[in-house]
């Protein structure tokens, strides 16, 4: 068996989850000895794993077709994740709903990576198989050492005595950006920093007036990959990620990976796999993160970083491959 995997227009989301869930599988593949390629003009494979939805995705479905080759494809978006990202993207989101669905249901079989984003596309009416499988995470890379986070605080000044809160993304409403501003504003002694492309998020007008005046605790590196990164996980006091609606977060996989401390917003998408109090914290509204955010640091709410850890041992990527791999086989047999 040999896989092609297909990453179509990379360099123009290599920054976002979904380039990084495509580095995932290359890795999760080679840990357990899955031949690959990803040459877009070889036609020596099995399947076409194909993870993106521009145009030229019906070039590379077409020719899997026409050579009589089986089609999984990896649904990492959805309408309700495009909605509040940029701008327009609200005015748009049911036309880019049914582009989706013309894309997905032109696979044999569709990988989704967490039960919600399953449950969302079969509610778009999609008949053909569909499996949950996490993006995972890799542990040996999200392992921060004292030389990274020594890098990272070099880096940014950080001081001993300093209470930092991260966040990683872009920088868009549906993030939760504009909650993250409002609890540093409440919280004037910590600082916050928010790891993201600024200009390639091409933020709405609510975010562009937010930037315009932020609170002096709140800091944008823009985006930050390598030891600085892994430093800023190493080091944070919390991982505060606000997001009102995700597939399933890969940032937040390797907080827990990096033995954070997670603040996470109280949607649907974490409600199989992460529990308040338990493997992490979380909450709805700007006072009720202040609230948390201050006991988490007066060490009213314990530490649950080695509960969450469990959580990322349990997507690590050589396990993803073996999943990946059932999904492939029962393609080929459909």
């Amino acid at each position: 068996m040999k896989i092609k995997l297909y990453f179509g227009q990379e360099d123009s989301i290599r920054k976002s989850g979904i380039g990084r869930a495509f580095v995932h599988q290359k890795k999760a593949l080679e840990l357990n000895g899955i031949p690959y390629t990803t040459d877009k003009d070889d036609l020596d494979y099995d399947i076409l794993h194909i993870n993106t939805v521009w145009p030229d995705s019906f070039k590379m479905i077409n020719q899997a077709r026409d050579n009589n080759k089986k089609i999984v494809y990896h649904a990492h978006s959805t309408e309700e994740d495009f909605k509040n990202s940029f701008m327009f993207s609200n005015s748009v989101s049911g036309v880019y709903k049914k582009w989706l669905i013309n894309l997905y249901t032109k696979g044999d079989y569709i990988i989704t990576p967490t039960p919600y984003s399953k449950g969302l596309l079969e509610s778009y009416g999609i008949s053909i198989p569909i499996k949950a499988i996490s993006n995972g995470v890799d542990l040996k890379q999200f392992n921060p050492t004292e030389e990274q986070i020594r890098m990272f605080i070099n880096e940014y000044n950080i001081k001993s005595n300093e209470v930092i809160i991260i966040s990683v993304g872009w920088l868009f409403e549906r993030k939760g950006f504009d909650t993250f501003v409002e609890v540093a504003e409440k919280l004037p002694d910590y600082k916050f920093m928010w790891f993201g492309d600024v200009k390639l998020s091409r933020p709405t007008k609510k975010i562009k007036t937010l930037l315009d005046k932020l609170p002096s605790n709140v800091i944008l590196p823009g985006y930050v990959s390598g030891d600085i990164i892994k430093g800023a996980y190493g080091r944070s006091n919390i991982f505060f990620f606000p997001s009102r609606e995700e597939t399933e977060g890969i940032v937040v996989l390797e907080a827990l990976a990096s033995k954070c401390n997670v603040l996470l917003r109280d949607i649907p998408v974490f409600s199989d796999w992460l529990e308040n109090g338990v493997n992490c914290y979380k909450g709805n509204h700007t006072d009720d993160f202040v609230e948390i955010i201050k006991k988490m640091i007066n060490g009213e709410y314990p530490s649950l970083v080695e509960q969450g850890y469990k959580v990322a041992k349990e997507r690590e990527l050589s396990k993803i491959g073996k999943e990946l791999l059932e999904v492939y086989e029962e393609t080929l047999n459909l």
